[in-house]
């Protein structure tokens, strides 16, 4: 009996997040870690979402995969809605994520089956007393109705389609017997195991070399061209953002800042966060130009600045800019961006 393989038409809405807003309530107060924010992922596309740490760039993954640790950390507001693709020319019905318990089989369905997720630190994420294959074998028949020497056979196919060497002999390993980077492919072979719908990738790339780091994002890309699956990709790297995404999403404390195509994003940036990303950036070939880094730090999440949340550290600041929040306006099509210099 074969694991079913899904087929995707690219192009079409997968996932939709309107206003969400995701809070931890904590001794010292509430933390607004996703605040306000909407966007959404078609399938087959590549959703890039940039910021620095303490953003809400995780938080939101996490919110969508329904795996924030309630009741300190929940969706407030908010909806998340998945767009089941269609399969044999029937359009299923949409799901609202947000009002699913997490715990329900219909969540457990969706989680791991539509929608997979790698996390940042795969040395924590895979269980050190199961073996790689184990876990992966445990993952193919929780969401496929296959015996085990069929999922094993699949455990094997996904080692082999991320570029781990043997791997008939490295699915009886344990984690601790791989390197950072083939834990870190077993994690995307484990999330890639059911064929999901959208693969949100958090960080794939962090602590390892860049040999290493090429080879799995090429794996992504392959795999996605082959799938035709969506990702959603969380980095610092705005590298791989160039080389991976085809729009760019932009977080500032918790809020959407900036989202355009890639090429708008990286030639025409309008925030002026946006803008103060894009100077930090390296150049090869251009010893003389000096990186020009954003003042300041993000602010505490308990003493947040009024009105835009960057205006301390923003070097186009008006009076306004401390006194109220910016709206999202559109400047040109396709192009969103949250600041008074636009509206």
């Amino acid at each position: 009996m074969a694991v079913e393989q899904k087929e995707l038409a690219v192009g079409q809405e997968l996932v939709r997040i309107e206003d969400l807003h995701t809070q931890f309530f904590t001794e010292q107060g509430i933390v607004k870690a996703v605040d306000g924010v909407t966007f959404s992922i078609e399938q087959g596309k590549t959703l890039g979402v940039v910021g620095e740490s303490g953003c809400g760039k995780s938080i939101t993954a996490m919110s969508i995969m329904r795996l924030l640790p309630e009741p300190r950390g929940r969706i407030v507001k908010g909806k998340i809605t998945f767009f089941p693709p269609q399969q044999n020319n029937i359009n299923q019905t949409s799901v609202d994520i947000t009002a699913l318990d997490r715990h329900s089989s219909q969540m457990r369905g969706i989680r791991g089956r539509h929608i997979a997720m790698i996390f940042q630190e795969p040395m924590t994420s895979l269980n050190p007393v199961y073996t790689v294959g184990d876990q992966i074998i445990e993952a193919i028949q929780l969401h496929q109705q296959v015996d085990r020497d069929t999922a094993r056979a699949r455990a094997i196919e996904v080692l082999e389609q991320v570029d781990i060497p043997d791997p008939e002999r490295r699915i009886s390993e344990y984690p601790h017997q791989m390197s950072g980077g083939q834990r870190q492919r077993a994690m995307i072979a484990m999330a890639l195991s059911c064929y999901p719908s959208l693969l949100i990738a958090d960080e794939p790339t962090t602590a390892l070399d860049v040999t290493i780091q090429a080879k799995i994002l090429r794996n992504m890309r392959d795999l996605q061209q082959e799938y035709g699956m969506s990702i959603m990709l969380i980095t610092h790297d705005l590298g791989v953002i160039g080389r991976m995404a085809d729009e760019v999403l932009v977080m500032y404390v918790g809020k959407k800042v900036e989202q355009a195509e890639v090429r708008n994003i990286f030639h025409n940036p309008l925030h002026p966060y946006t803008q103060g990303l894009m100077k930090s950036i390296p150049l090869i070939g251009l010893k003389d130009k000096k990186l020009v880094p954003i003042t300041g730090s993000v602010p505490s999440p308990f003493n947040l600045p009024t009105g835009c949340y960057f205006a301390p550290r923003c070097p186009q600041a008006m009076d306004r800019c401390r006194r109220e929040a910016p709206p999202e306006t559109e400047p040109e099509p396709g192009h969103f961006v949250s600041c008074w210099l636009y509206k």
